[in-house]
């Protein structure tokens, strides 16, 4: 056995040698992984509780072994065994004995992460598939020997013109004893499928006034949910968790390739996401002030690999051409089934998939946006760990999907970090002194203000998020720090000692304090090869319809909530287009599940408008790498960017000269404007 052992925290990606016997607590300080413990790890608190991720996961190059970690200790077991039920372990206690995987919940980091899925306000005809109706039955008679349920059911006839056919025996053997004690009144929750077969699912004595459901956003690397009362679609509450899937793997890819590789692996990442399901409608209906039993319907929108996940269907068809979804139908079922425990009748509809790497978050989009009703060509951008693209307008729709990875939330970045308190979000660089300042979240002031460093006393600067990542490459670019090749110039360490010697290339210092933060060459070449999937996604959109520039670009989901279009466009993730008619149009994914949730009939209708997308699969497109070769340059090799140019002061475009001093062919070359 190796007396040194590689260890990697989950979400942050963090890794490191310790020796054999460094507890998980100190490891993860060494590291400076966001882990809490306000005892100076005596086990007192019980807050360091971490996850021990166990099975083979190749994109670490880890197989990280149960016997890797010290068993429970007594103090474990004893005050804290509660921790030990639900399969965690104390930072404080536990041993490091071998190369591990080890996740850190969210419930145990002390900045927690900062997931911003607010609901979009959104105007929704009132038509939920769930509804309540109050009736005074007649009590039965000889004259007249019907059964209570057929009264209850004539009396919905009669007073609301409802034909329920069906019900079941939950509602049966609640039906008699609700109406003796209230004098035969009686409120009823019917549910109305897609196919027009309602159902009572509930009932209750006397009068009851509402009952909610939930829309969810399950993404792979955030799980949003929208609480909605059904009497009159108002969003009451929201919640919102860290995908605990995360520590299976942070990209999709990743995920899959972790079923391929443990058996068993599907059932655990299944377990994982239904459980945070629960966890997410007990906050949601506590910060509400209702029951959870009060939910009675449950829409999803996810991506095709999390839809499979989520519904318990193996998920490696999806991981190799041709990509074979289980369905691309949507999929309607009680929770119970799912192991979701809201209302014992709840029931959950998930959104139709599109194809094998577009799924339900982008039909919950196009519900949401409605590019199939006008005549602008219109592209819709959602960036995730996958970036969705959907391209067109009444006449036709496009969809595809890109492989951009994690890079765009921090990860693959050297200081990159997911949005937290600490984390920089805004970035400005003086184009004169090449000085930085930035906003970090938690506050409004930028860091040369006077009063900042006391400000950000308890959060510290910790990292860079993704929209501070975005904006700090597009003002190194536009500060001439970096070329239209990605190369930061070593000739700028003579000008400014922001710009370092880092092995064989340079980095730019962004910050220094508790924690250097640099900007360094293999971060810049992780961001161009994520927007260059991006921007190549939407060439091969363009090709296919024929045209050559958009009339609009809409950002969906949180990322695209939070960066400036602005720097987006500098750097090459979205085509040129007129500013103005480029923006943010928040989380529609969720906006989508929240109308299916509160119509019923745009369930059907999304079903109609996804048979006539047109999918297409960048894996298999001759073009895609003709395309992303081209889009690697800043903001492109050849698109000239000149509604850009009109906003912006582009610099001239150049290849930056890496040769040592005196070595032929030094000379920088002038290839062209970006404009």
């Amino acid at each position: 056995m190796s007396d040194k052992a590689t260890v990697v925290f989950t979400p942050t990606g963090l890794r490191g040698e310790f020796p054999v016997g460094t507890s998980v607590l100190q490891a993860a300080q060494q590291l400076g992984v966001d882990l809490e413990s306000s005892c100076g790890g005596r086990g007192i608190c019980g807050r360091c509780q971490v996850i021990h991720s166990v099975g083979e996961f190749p994109k670490h190059g880890i197989t990280s072994l149960a016997e890797n970690l010290t068993g429970p200790t007594e103090r474990e077991e004893g005050r804290n065994s509660e921790v030990l039920m639900h399969g965690r372990r104390l930072g404080c206690s536990a041993q490091i004995l071998g190369d591990m995987v080890i996740d850190v919940p969210s419930d145990s980091q002390v900045h927690k992460q900062h997931i911003v899925k607010e609901a979009t306000a959104v105007e929704i005809d009132h038509d939920p598939a769930v509804k309540l109706f109050t009736v005074q039955v007649p009590p039965p008679n000889m004259d007249e020997p019907q059964s209570d349920l057929r009264r209850v059911q004539q009396m919905l006839l009669d007073q609301h013109w409802i034909t329920a056919i069906a019900t079941n025996l939950n509602v049966l053997q609640a039906l008699q004893p609700a109406l003796d004690s209230a004098e035969r009144q009686l409120t009823v929750a019917v549910y109305q499928d897609t196919a027009d077969q309602n159902q009572i699912i509930a009932v209750w004595p006397g009068v009851k006034e509402k009952v909610f459901g939930l829309a969810v956003d399950l993404g792979s690397t955030t799980v949003a949910a929208h609480l909605c009362d059904l009497s009159n679609g108002d969003v009451v509450s929201s919640a919102s968790v860290m995908n605990p899937q995360i520590r299976f793997g942070e990209d999709l890819m990743s995920r899959v390739s972790y079923v391929m590789m443990n058996e068993g692996g599907d059932k655990d990442m299944t377990k994982a996401v239904r459980d945070a399901f629960g966890v997410m409608a007990k906050e949601a209906a506590d910060k509400a002030g209702v029951e959870v039993s009060d939910i009675l319907e449950l829409t999803v929108v996810c991506n095709p690999i999390m839809h499979h996940l989520f519904l318990g269907i193996d998920p490696t068809p999806l991981g190799s051409a041709p990509f074979a979804l289980a369905t691309d139908r949507s999929v309607t079922l009680k929770a119970s089934e799912l192991d979701i425990h809201l209302h014992p009748q709840a029931r959950c509809f998930v959104l139709p998939c599109i194809a094998g790497h577009i799924g339900a978050d982008t039909a919950g989009v196009i519900l949401a946006e409605r590019p199939d009703q006008v005549d602008d060509i219109t592209l819709i951008v959602d960036v995730g760990t996958n970036a969705e693209v959907v391209l067109g307008n009444k006449d036709r729709l496009l969809a595809a999907s890109s492989p951009t990875g994690p890079a765009f939330e921090g990860a693959q970045i050297s200081c990159g970090q997911r949005a937290a308190p600490g984390a920089i979000e805004r970035v400005r660089i003086d184009r004169e002194t090449l000085e930085p300042s930035f906003k970090v979240i938690g506050s409004d002031l930028w860091s040369d203000d006077p009063e900042f460093a006391n400000e950000t006393k308890k959060t510290g600067v910790t990292g860079v998020c993704g929209s501070g990542i975005i904006e700090v490459l597009a003002e190194l670019f536009l500060a001439g720090v970096i070329d239209s090749d990605g190369v930061i110039d070593p000739a700028i360490a003579e000008k400014s000692p922001r710009v370092v010697a880092n092995g064989r290339t340079f980095s730019y210092i962004l910050h220094e304090g508790d924690k250097t933060l640099a900007i360094t060459q293999n971060d810049v070449r992780a961001i161009q090869l994520a927007k260059a999937a991006l921007y190549a996604g939407t060439q091969l959109l363009l090709d296919h319809l024929g045209i050559t520039k958009v009339d609009r670009v809409s950002l969906a989901g949180a990322f695209g909530s939070h960066i400036d279009v602005k720097y987006a466009m500098v750097l090459g993730l979205i085509p040129d287009c007129d500013l103005a008619k480029v923006g943010p149009v928040g989380n529609s994914a969720g906006t989508g599940a929240r109308i299916a949730l509160l119509n019923r009939n745009k369930r059907n209708e999304i079903e109609g408008v996804l048979r006539r997308v047109e999918k297409i699969e960048t894996a298999t497109e001759a073009k895609f790498q003709d395309h992303f070769v081209q889009s690697m340059a800043i903001p492109h090799l050849t698109d000239p960017f000149a509604e850009l140019a009109k906003e912006v002061d582009l610099p001239e475009r150049r290849v930056v000269n890496t040769a040592p001093q005196g070595r032929a062919g030094g000379r920088r070359r002038r290839v062209r404007k970006a404009s």
